[in-house]
């Protein structure tokens, strides 16, 4: 039996005012493409808006060794400096947010108000997206730390398997 122990933690200091609550994820390893259950909640207790910097360092599992993932054309151990720039990419302002977003109000571009956000038990179906051959199967480590004028806002440590069916 393989263990793929899906698990997440926050990593920032106590006092910091963007935190998650709660995250589960099934199936374990996510198979893409395929079908991914979801739900999470948490809070922040400051405005989150742009220019909002994201540092994310991505790691793979090589071996028995954590090897860290360069960033390579956006993906991987990326420092990016406006997440909000980047989100604006992916939903241009003006429309709608996808579900199951749209459904429970939560926003997917800044600002993100000061308060909780929940995303209840919720279904989503992960296209084949072409992504670069090291980064299909395998077992990562990815962390992100959310910060704004020099200021650490949130740091999230999530740990995942990657199954591909191509």
């Amino acid at each position: 039996a393989q263990i793929f122990g899906f698990s997440w933690e926050n990593c920032g200091k106590p006092d910091d005012p963007a935190v998650l609550k709660t995250l589960a994820l099934s199936p374990d390893p996510i198979t893409v493409p395929g079908d991914l259950t979801a739900s999470a909640s948490g809070t922040t207790t400051v405005e989150l808006a742009a220019p909002l910097a994201v540092n994310v360092t991505l790691e793979k599992e090589v071996a028995g060794f954590w090897v860290k993932v360069p960033c390579l054309e956006e993906i991987g151990s990326c420092h990016y400096t406006d997440g909000c720039d980047l989100l604006n990419q992916l939903i241009p302002p003006g429309t709608d947010c996808p579900e199951p977003l749209h459904t429970y109000g939560i926003p997917c571009r800044c600002p993100f108000k000061a308060g909780v956000y929940t995303l209840p038990e919720s279904d989503f179906y992960l296209p084949d997206i072409d992504l670069p051959y090291w980064l299909t199967n395998g077992h990562y480590r990815v962390q992100g730390v959310l910060g704004a004028v020099g200021k650490e806002l949130g740091c999230l440590k999530i740990t995942f398997a990657v199954h591909s069916n191509n």
